[in-house]
C-alpha cells in the first residue's frame, strides 16, 4: 500500500502536465513534502511532480528541479529544516513543469537556475505536445536558466564533485543526470520512472530507444551502494535500474517485432503486448494503451 500510494504521488505532477487545465487550477494547499536522507547532508523531497535532490553543506543548497510554483513556500521551509544555508543553484533535469514550475520563486531567493540549452529553448518559446494536444506557453522570463551549457558541467561544492551530464535524447531532448561522485548518488531525472512505465515525450524529442541507452550508461556509472533517484517514484538502486532498464528492453523489443510485422498503431495496441506487467507498470499516469502507443510511435519515427 505504501509503495502504490508513493506511486500515486509521483504522478500527480506528470498528470498535471498532461490535462487541458492550467495548473494554477489545482489544488496545492493539501500537499506535504516530505524528505528522506539519501547520503549524508543529501536528500529526497517529495511532494507533487518530480523528485527533488537537495544538497546541503557550508557552501550553500544546491537543488536539482524544483515541481511547481504553488509548492515553492513548502520546499523552501523543507530546505531550511534541513540546513540554514541560502539555497545558491538549481539544477533542472529537463524543462517540463513539474521539474521546473518553482524556477522563478527559487530565482527571487538568490539562487542560479542552470540547465542545458535545449531547456532554455524549450521554456523560452511555446511548445506543442501532440499527445495530449496541448500546448504550453514560454514561460516567465524570470523562471528561465540562467546558466546553460552544451554537454556537461561540474560543480565542486559542499566537498563533493557534482557533475551535470546532458545525455542523448531520452525522456526529452534535454535530459541530464546529476551525478553526486563522493555521496555515490544519482539523479536521473525522467528517464527514469521507478514502479511505472515511463512518459517519453516524443513532442520534445524523447526516444524509447534513447531511454534505454541512458539506463545502460548509468548502470556502468553505478556500483551495488549507489543510490538513484528517479524522476518519479520511490528512491532506488542499481538493482531497481536494471530492472527497469531489463523491462524497457523486453517491451521495446515485442512492440518493435509488431511494427515490424506491418501492424498498424491500433493493431499493436489492441495486441496488449505490455499485458503480463500492466498489473504493476500500468496503474499510474502512463495507462498501458497510451504507453504503448508511444512506443509504436518512437519506433515507427
Amino acid at each position: 500500500m505504501k509503495r502504490k500510494r508513493l506511486l500515486r504521488i509521483a504522478g500527480c505532477g506528470l498528470l498535471a502536465l498532461a490535462a487541458s487545465a492550467s495548473w494554477a487550477q489545482r489544488d496545492f494547499s493539501k500537499v506535504e513534502i516530505q524528505s528522506q536522507q539519501v547520503a549524508d547532508n543529501l536528500y529526497m523531497l517529495t511532494g507533487a511532480g518530480g523528485n527533488i535532490a537537495l544538497f546541503a553543506g557550508d557552501d550553500g543548497a544546491f537543488m536539482v528541479d524544483d515541481q511547481f510554483a504553488p509548492l515553492s513556500d513548502k520546499i523552501l521551509a523543507a530546505v531550511k529544516n534541513i540546513t540554514d544555508q541560502p539555497l545558491r543553484f538549481v539544477v533542472n533535469t529537463h524543462w517540463h513543469g513539474d521539474h521546473t514550475g518553482g524556477n522563478e520563486n527559487m530565482g527571487n531567493t538568490g539562487a542560479l537556475i542552470v540547465a542545458h540549452e535545449n531547456v532554455r529553448k524549450r521554456m523560452s518559446t511555446e511548445q506543442f505536445t501532440k499527445l495530449w494536444n496541448r500546448t504550453t506557453p514560454p514561460a516567465p522570463a524570470g523562471a528561465l536558466p540562467v546558466i546553460t551549457f552544451t554537454d556537461a558541467t561540474t560543480f565542486h561544492w559542499n566537498g563533493d564533485d557534482v557533475r551535470v551530464q546532458h545525455v542523448d535524447p531520452a525522456h526529452t531532448d534535454g535530459d541530464s543526470i546529476i551525478i553526486f561522485k563522493k555521496a555515490n548518488v544519482i539523479h536521473m531525472g525522467d528517464t527514469f520512472f521507478n514502479g511505472s512505465y515511463p512518459y517519453v515525450d516524443l513532442s520534445a524529442g524523447g526516444s524509447i530507444d534513447g531511454v534505454i541507452d541512458n539506463a545502460s550508461r548509468v548502470l556502468k556509472l553505478a556500483d551495488d551502494k549507489t543510490r538513484i533517484i528517479p524522476g518519479h517514484g520511490p528512491l532506488s538502486d542499481k538493482k531497481g535500474l536494471q530492472q527497469y532498464h531489463d523491462l524497457m528492453v523486453r517491451l521495446r523489443n515485442k512492440i518493435k517485432t509488431l511494427v515490424d510485422a506491418g501492424n498498424t498503431r491500433e493493431q499493436v495496441i489492441a495486441a496488449r503486448p505490455t499485458r503480463e506487467f500492466d498489473e504493476h507498470y500500468g496503474q499510474g499516469f502512463m495507462k498501458p494503451d497510451i504507453w504503448t502507443g508511444i512506443v509504436y510511435d518512437s519506433l515507427s519515427q
